[in-house]
């Protein structure tokens, strides 16, 4: 079972007092940190989805730091002092409340003002790692039962485009009231970025309406929000947690949901191990395929950024499920 690595208050008051420290030491000598951003707005990002929105609205006016390293699971960041230091640097911080605790631990001690929480800029919601009529296994001991959000509310936002607009708007907002010379370019921006999310909208809509079968299954049950969006059933095989162990009673009844609802691939992710899917594909005579959600982008990403990685996942779900 993997288990998500959290970061002792202490050590995190350490690294602020290290991170303190370093900045003190650095404006003695002539300038901060800061002052590599070429008069630009500087902006912090927890992590991808988060990372390529300010980037995407922000563009030539902003100078974009991601916390979370391409192939780093976004769950099992360690903040480390430099981390630290450019929390509290940064002219806006864009992270999602209980995603990545260690995050939440060192923005509360950074004491960093301008602080932009994306759950905040949508609503969220509960999603079983069953699919739609199922019950919520990680509640039930199976897998890790690691819950991300408040009271286990599903933290994936990104992955539906609809959501994903949403959050958009709101980091528009955001960079406009922190940068009121460039409000203009980021209002536009920020608009057409909400439209390629339309139009992506309208993608998934079209390419899911007619398929063989609604149910997909997946190692990391991240996918909640994007099944709603399009009228398909999430099967977990182990609840959010991509490499946690899932339990034999899932292993079988996953056996009879494939069968049932005519399953043809277990997906699994490029960040995570693929062990558990294969060997459910195995077990069932099913395929495997990526279904990436879009926490990170590396070389063995399906896509150099957001929207095309979201796209290699609409063509990867109708070869799944059979689209007419």
């Amino acid at each position: 079972m993997n288990v998500r690595r959290l970061i002792p208050s202490a050590a995190l008051a350490g690294a602020v007092a290290l991170a303190a420290t370093a900045l003190t030491a650095c404006s003695g000598a002539g300038g901060g940190a800061g002052d590599d951003k070429g008069g630009r707005l500087g902006v912090t990002a927890s992590f991808y989805p988060l990372q390529f929105l300010a980037e995407q609205i922000g563009k030539d006016h902003v100078k974009v730091t991601g916390l979370t390293k391409p192939g780093v699971e976004p769950h099992d960041l360690e903040i480390t002092p430099r981390q630290t230091s450019q929390l509290g640097d940064a002219d806006v911080v864009l992270y999602l409340k209980t995603l990545q605790p260690a995050v939440d631990k060192a923005i509360e001690l950074s004491g960093v003002k301008n602080v932009v929480d994306a759950a905040t800029l949508t609503k969220l919601e509960t999603h079983s790692a069953a699919g739609h009529e199922g019950h919520d296994h990680a509640a039930e001991g199976e897998g890790d039962g690691h819950d991300h959000g408040e009271a286990g509310t599903d933290p994936h936002v990104w992955l539906d485009p609809v959501k994903y607009a949403e959050i958009a708007k709101g980091v528009g907002a955001a960079l406009e009231k922190a940068d009121p010379s460039h409000a203009a370019d980021y209002r536009k921006n920020a608009g057409e970025l909400v439209a390629k999310l339309g139009a992506l909208d309208t993608e998934f809509k079209d390419g899911l309406q007619n398929t063989a079968t609604k149910t997909f299954i997946t190692t990391h049950s991240a996918f909640g929000y994007l099944a709603e969006r399009y009228g398909l059933d999430q099967e977990g095989i182990a609840g959010v947690d991509p490499e946690a162990e899932p339990s034999p009673a899932r292993m079988k009844e996953l056996q009879s949901v494939a069968k049932k609802d005519n399953v043809t691939t277990v997906f699994f992710e490029a960040l995570a191990s693929d062990k558990t899917a294969k060997a459910l594909a195995r077990d069932t005579g099913l395929k495997t395929d990526v279904l990436d959600p879009l926490e990170g982008i590396t070389d063995s990403s399906q896509g150099a950024d957001y929207f095309e990685v979201m796209r290699s996942n609409l063509k990867n779900l109708q070869k799944a499920l059979g689209s007419k």
